[in-house]
C-alpha cells in the first residue's frame, strides 16, 4: 500500500562524509545529485488534494498553497514524492537559492502566507518516488525508483522539478565546487541498489567545510541551565564595526562547565558588579526562546569550522576548533572568508 499523510513515512537521511565517495565504495554503485538547501518535504497526493510532510512532525501544507495547487493540477495521479522545497531569487542568468525568503514562508497569519506565495513562490525539487497509484516503491531499489520518478515528473515543468543525477564521480566533484555559487551546499550519493529506508542514514552527503578566525562576543547558557550552550561569534567589517555572524555549539557536558570558568575573566560587568547581558533577534520558528546572552570583552579569538555563508552570517551553526591566542581580535575581518564563484541556479535545475 502506498504511504499516506495519515500514516507518514520518515524521510531517509544521509551520513556526512569528508569527500565525494568513489562509486566502487558501495556494492551496486552510487548515483550522485546536488544537495539542495531548503525544507525537506514529502508530498502525499491522493489524486485530488495533497499534504506536505516535513522531516519533523510539522506539516508544511498550509505554508505553500502555490505548491499544493500545482501538485493537484500537474501530477497525473496518486503518488508520494520525496524532495526539497526551495525559493529562487535573482535575475535570469544569476539566480540562486534564497534561504531567507524561504524561512519567511513559515508564518502564522494566512494573509501573510498568501502574500508571500505570490511574492516569493516556492518550487519543489523531487529526488525520489515512494509510491504511485496503489503500489509502494519503498522496498524498490533506488535505480528503479529514479527511473519511475523521471517518467512521472520529468516533464511536468515549473514549479515541479526533478533533481539532476549522474553516476560520473568526476562530474559530481565538479558539482560540489560549481553549484555552491547557486546556493547549494554539497553533493549527495545514493546507493543504486538500496531500498528506501525511512529514518536511516544510508545516503552519503559531502558538504563544504572551511575555517575562519572569529571574535568571541558572548555566550548563552545551556538549555539545562548549567554551562555554556553556545558561543556568539563576530567579525569586523570594513568600517571597523564588530558584527555578529552566528554561533558555535555542540560541546560536551564537561566542556560546557569548563567554559564558564575559562571565560569568566572576559565577562563584562556594570558598576554594581552585575553581569552585562545582550539580546539577539528572536527566531520566527521559536519566538518564545530566550535570546539573551552574557556579553564578553571582545579580546578572545577562536578558530571555527563552517560550511557556507548566508549574506554576512554563517548559514549553519559553526563548530569550535581551538583558541587562537596568537591572533589579534581586530585583525579578524570578513576578508578572510572564501566566497564561491556565482553560478546560475537555472543551470542546476535543467
Amino acid at each position: 500500500m502506498i504511504p499516506s499523510h495519515s500514516s507518514p513515512v520518515a524521510p531517509m537521511l544521509a551520513k556526512a562524509v569528508p569527500t565525494v565517495p568513489d562509486p566502487g565504495s558501495v556494492s551496486g554503485g552510487l548515483s550522485y545529485e546536488p544537495k539542495w538547501d531548503g525544507f525537506r518535504g514529502i508530498v502525499y497526493f491522493d489524486g485530488e488534494s495533497c499534504e506536505i510532510g516535513s522531516r519533523g512532525s510539522k506539516m508544511l501544507t498550509r505554508y505553500f498553497p502555490e505548491l499544493t495547487e500545482a501538485f493537484a493540477r500537474l501530477l497525473p495521479g496518486p503518488c508520494v514524492l520525496d524532495g526539497e522545497i526551495v525559493v529562487r531569487a535573482g535575475e535570469p542568468g544569476s539566480e540562486r537559492l534564497d534561504w531567507e525568503a524561504l524561512s519567511q514562508r513559515i508564518h502564522p497569519a494566512a494573509s501573510r502566507i498568501s502574500k508571500l506565495a505570490e511574492e516569493t513562490p516556492a518550487i519543489f525539487v523531487a529526488f525520489d518516488l515512494l509510491g504511485q497509484g496503489e503500489e509502494s516503491y519503498v522496498d524498490t531499489p533506488f535505480e528503479q525508483r529514479r527511473a519511475a520518478l523521471e517518467q512521472l515528473a520529468g516533464e511536468l515543468g515549473d514549479p515541479i522539478h526533478v533533481s539532476q543525477t549522474t553516476t560520473d564521480v568526476d562530474l559530481a566533484r565538479r558539482w560540489l565546487v560549481e553549484f555552491e555559487g547557486a546556493g547549494l551546499d554539497g553533493v549527495v550519493a545514493k546507493p543504486l541498489a538500496a531500498a528506501y529506508s525511512p529514518g536511516k542514514r544510508l545516503m552519503l552527503k559531502t558538504k563544504h567545510h572551511r575555517t575562519a578566525d572569529v571574535v568571541l562576543l558572548g555566550y548563552r547558557i545551556h538549555k539545562s541551565g548549567s554551562g555554556v550552550g553556545s558561543l556568539l561569534l563576530g567579525l569586523y567589517d570594513d568600517n571597523g564595526d564588530l558584527q555578529n555572524i552566528g554561533g558555535a555549539s555542540a560541546f560536551s557536558d564537561a566542556r560546557r562547565l569548563e567554559l564558564i570558568d575559562e571565560l569568566e575573566p572576559l565577562v563584562l560587568r556594570d558598576e554594581a558588579g552585575d553581569i552585562v547581558r545582550g539580546e539577539t533577534e528572536k527566531n520566527r520558528f521559536s519566538s518564545n526562546k530566550d535570546t539573551s546572552y552574557v556579553r564578553l570583552r571582545p579580546d578572545r579569538v577562536a578558530e571555527v569550522r563552517y560550511d557556507q555563508m548566508e549574506g554576512a552570517r554563517f548559514r549553519h551553526t559553526a563548530q569550535f576548533s581551538r583558541w587562537r591566542p596568537d591572533r589579534d581580535a581586530r585583525s579578524c575581518g570578513f576578508d578572510q572568508l572564501e566566497r564561491p564563484i556565482a553560478y546560475d541556479l537555472s543551470r542546476v535545475l535543467v
